[in-house]
């Protein structure tokens, strides 16, 4: 079918802002998606539902694009993000190894169980037409669940759209501004301390997005507010999740809170944030060295320099933080200047025993926090009041 015509029923019924990774069965829509709509491209199928779904907190009807294959690739954000959050996303997948149709060995396997991986995960999905009457209206279709919080996959056979050719683009390159690397000794404060200087400078246009584990349960218990997100699973997701949100709510300041297990298993998403460069997002990474809530487990963080990779990456500040003051006066020189910052510290490895979890739902958090950047203001958990 004429994808350009696709491209533009898509438009019609809101869906504008893409992300992923390219296929050559969706290239075309791709490439319409470059030319004409707002597209992230994703290091990662992973990260380009992460940042998705920050354009969905955002107020955008969010669309990903991936191969099959890279199905794999996004299925913990699909189901420990997407799922317990009911954030809803329109997905494309195209169909490599179908069975019958001669394609690389490598996609023979996934072929076979593309349908039944996302029956699995509980997205309801179809084949997308190739005729374009159908097709509209099976997007209509699509756009009912995910009004309803559901996400809806289209999956994509060989030969489905027509050639659009991909327009000239203009690349710019994002260079690193300030860095400033250890100086001195660190003093190594408690995750706990950390997260109370940076909720400190929480104000009504801030938005704390808490990687999984300790850090969100931390933040909760310091104080819980409708501008915060405790993430659950999708470990790595929270910098592209703030990547989405700050790219489609910028009059908000977004504070991504990341931790060194969470990083380093998506680090990829360091090079897409510093290409976009969002000036009101700031990506702050505790390092404590550990898998703090399996366990204490050590990571390999001590033996990566992430000042220089966030640097090298295109973030515009890239700072070594020692200690709590330094971490504040950071803090107050992004509120003024606004600038993608990165901002490294470490913390010392201890934590409490008992840290109680959220009495709020997944959901019900990301309920919240819509109602929030869209102008209301609820109250906290247990002063009364429900969004």
């Amino acid at each position: 079918m004429n994808t350009r015509r696709f491209g533009k029923e898509l438009q019609r019924i809101g869906f504008a802002f893409y992300s992923g990774v390219p296929c050559s069965y969706l290239n075309s829509l791709i490439n319409y998606a470059i030319n004409e709509g707002e597209y992230v491209a994703a290091a990662n199928e992973g990260d380009g539902i992460a940042i998705a779904s920050g354009a969905l907190l955002g107020g955008k009807k969010p669309v990903v694009l991936m191969q099959n294959s890279g199905l794999a690739n996004a299925v913990s954000p699909l189901v420990s993000l997407n799922y317990p959050f009911r954030i809803p996303i329109l997905g494309f997948v195209s169909l490599r190894g179908e069975p019958g149709i001669s394609d690389e060995p490598q996609h023979e396997l996934m072929g076979r169980i593309t349908e039944k991986l996302l029956d699995l995960m509980q997205v309801k999905w179809i084949y997308l037409s190739s005729d374009l009457k159908t097709a509209k209206r099976q997007l209509l279709l699509a756009a009912k669940y995910v009004d309803r919080n559901q996400p809806f996959f289209f999956v994509v056979r060989k030969g489905t759209f027509e050639q659009e050719p991909l327009k000239e683009q203009e690349f710019s390159l994002r260079a690193n501004r300030q860095k400033a690397v250890k100086q001195t000794i660190d003093e190594l404060p408690t995750r706990h301390q950390a997260l109370k200087v940076i909720d400190s400078w929480k104000d009504s246009k801030t938005v704390l997005l808490a990687t999984t584990g300790k850090t969100g349960r931390q933040l909760y218990e310091i104080k819980d507010a409708p501008g915060n997100l405790y993430m659950v699973g999708s470990m790595g997701c929270v910098g592209s999740l703030g990547l989405g949100l700050a790219l489609t709510k910028q009059s908000f300041d977004i504070v991504s809170i990341d931790g060194d297990g969470s990083i380093l298993m998506r680090m990829g998403s360091l090079a897409t944030n510093g290409y976009y460069s969002p000036s009101n997002m700031i990506h702050i990474l505790l390092d404590n060295n550990a898998h703090d809530s399996t366990g204490g487990q050590r990571t390999v963080s001590h033996n990566v320099n992430f000042v220089e990779v966030a640097s090298a990456c295109g973030y515009a500040k890239s700072i070594y933080v020692h200690n709590l003051n330094e971490l504040h006066a950071r803090l107050k020189e992004w509120k003024a200047a606004k600038e993608l910052t990165f901002l490294y510290m470490r913390i010392s490895s201890s934590s409490e025993e008992q840290l109680g979890r959220p009495a709020m739902k997944p959901y019900e958090v990301k309920e919240r926090l819509q109602f929030y950047l869209n102008g209301g203001s609820p109250q906290a958990i247990g002063e009364g009041e429900e969004s």
